[in-house]
């Protein structure tokens, strides 16, 4: 299922929204632009690879915990695709501006950096050997998508859905269209643990989406999701969009 967008109007232009968006695009762009050897030395400095986290840890010293402990943050930046980063970037410009509304723009920013490092910190958890780079801002906004569900379950979200060959659209709760896909992430998650294949073929970071979204949901009340700045019509369509 892919969003296309929702029928929740803003009253504000969603800068930090924006500009995150053109972060990840620009560092992408630097990405294409490295041999291969260069990019993989991106990766292994700037992305979270597990074992190296978990050998800063081991170590005790502050300096190593230090850089390896940014990794969390720069880390999120980083793709590992077109279709990666064009998926990431869809659902943040959908579930993200309404999130950057009720937060405000600092604490929107806070929470969204903290949401990635913590889902980062849930998907080594749970793969502390592996030496396979992290990369991806999907822990982040998954939680935006554990705020949004939270605060707008009454939303709808106009859904692209294939039927066969055939593609259709649905308006679809935002409670069911978030709550199927965390349950999706925890089932996948679930499911590499019993998997006869090793961690170490790499995959899609499911611990770090579904660890992400629970993040969203503990982090958002007390950084004023339940605020009254902002309010717009839940559930309702809108007259304008601002995006």
């Amino acid at each position: 299922m892919v969003p296309l967008h929702d029928n929740n109007p803003t009253k504000i232009t969603p800068w930090v929204n924006y500009g995150l968006i053109v972060a990840n695009v620009l560092v992408f762009i630097y990405e294409l632009m490295l041999p291969s050897d260069q990019l993989q030395s991106l990766f292994q400095n700037f992305a979270i690879v597990p074992s190296q986290l978990t050998e800063a840890f081991q170590s005790g010293d502050p300096t190593q915990i230090t850089a390896q402990s940014l990794t969390l943050i720069t880390s999120q930046f980083l793709h590992g695709g077109f279709l990666h980063l064009g998926g990431n970037m869809l659902f943040l410009w959908v579930f993200g501006n309404n999130i950057e509304e009720k937060l405000g723009r600092v604490p929107y920013l806070f929470f969204y950096l903290a949401c990635g490092a913590l889902a980062g910190l849930a998907q080594w958890f749970f793969s502390m050997q592996s030496s396979i780079p992290t990369v991806g801002a999907s822990g982040a906004i998954a939680g935006v998508l554990g705020a949004y569900i939270l605060r707008f379950p009454k939303a709808r979200i106009l859904t692209l859905i294939p039927l066969g060959i055939f593609l259709t659209t649905f308006r679809i709760p935002a409670v069911f269209f978030l709550g199927f896909w965390f349950f999706q992430q925890a089932f996948y998650g679930v499911a590499s643990l019993q998997a006869t294949t090793s961690i170490e073929t790499g995959g899609i970071a499911y611990w770090a989406h579904a660890g992400g979204f629970l993040v969203g949901l503990a982090l958002g009340p007390p950084l004023g999701l339940f605020s009254s700045k902002g309010d717009a019509i839940e559930g309702s369509r809108p007259n304008r969009r601002i995006r």
